[in-house]
């Protein structure tokens, strides 16, 4: 099986062909998504709300990170390994390199982390490291107690325009790959054109470069409330395998998401 990179995820950019990612937590989950055609695994800090039972992603702690990223790389066939950096644990340049390093150790291959132009210096100092940056734009979790709640982000055009120099000044400090969770999806699509870096979606719309699902969101396994963005794929009796390799089918051929996953402006 074909090892896929940053290379590949830019490739793919290129040539206008979309790449398909879920959230894993452990290493069952990350060999039944990565031997099912799926590109990149995140190892998110929503860990904290699916598999912990927390109420937010803030009590997720860099320990759990590690921890979660070391059983999704004994289990991965090949995807690439994206892992979180959680609340408060890049605050400062020298913080988001210390948290870097033991996320990278653990089996990164990309770190995430959550904010706007404030992480320019950041992101230039990890990607000097040679620590690969996808940097989160939009409604971005770990903010849920300043923003008041999951909320669409980037609906009026000051905070569109923002949104769109923020994610130019992240490509311009070295960031590898944007992710854009739950805004309009014309917003969307104006800033995946704005940039020359592959950019994902969640609850964006279908003119991302990628797509992203929390895995236990897809498989029908979330007993609270189900986004707007999410489609059930054990259905028709599928095993989570073949849920899997459906999910990925639907992002590459462009059938998933449809316009009802999407937000308007």
């Amino acid at each position: 099986m074909s090892k896929t990179t940053i290379n590949t995820l830019h490739q793919c950019k290129q040539d206008n062909r979309k790449f398909a990612v879920v959230t894993a937590y452990d290493a069952t989950f990350s060999h039944l998504a990565s031997s099912a055609d799926i590109d990149v695994i995140l190892v998110g800090d929503s860990l904290g709300m699916v598999f912990q039972g927390q109420d937010s992603t803030v009590p997720v702690t860099l320990e759990h990170m590690c921890y979660h990223t070391d059983a999704v790389k004994k289990g991965n066939q090949g995807a690439l390994i994206m892992s979180d950096l959680p609340f408060m644990s890049y605050a400062t340049p020298e913080q988001a390199i210390e948290s870097s390093a033991l996320l990278m150790q653990a089996g990164a291959e990309m770190v995430k982390l959550e904010g706007g132009a404030w992480l320019v210096d950041t992101v230039a100092m990890l990607s000097e490291r040679g620590i690969p940056v996808c940097a989160h734009l939009g409604l971005t979790p770990q903010y849920v107690h300043k923003f008041g709640g999951y909320k669409v982000q980037g609906r009026d055009d000051a905070a569109a325009k923002q949104m769109i120099k923020d994610a130019q000044a992240m490509e311009a400090a070295g960031a590898d790959v944007l992710l854009l969770e739950c805004v309009p999806s014309e917003l969307a699509k104006t800033l995946t054109e704005s940039v020359n870096i592959p950019v994902i979606g969640i609850g964006a719309g279908s003119d991302t470069d990628g797509q992203v699902l929390v895995c236990y969101d897809m498989l029908g396994m979330n007993p609270g409330h189900i986004p707007k963005f999410v489609k059930n794929y054990m259905i028709e009796g599928r095993t989570i395998q073949q849920a899997f390799e459906v999910y990925a089918q639907e992002v590459k051929d462009g059938s998933f998401p449809g316009p009802e996953h999407g937000f308007k402006a």
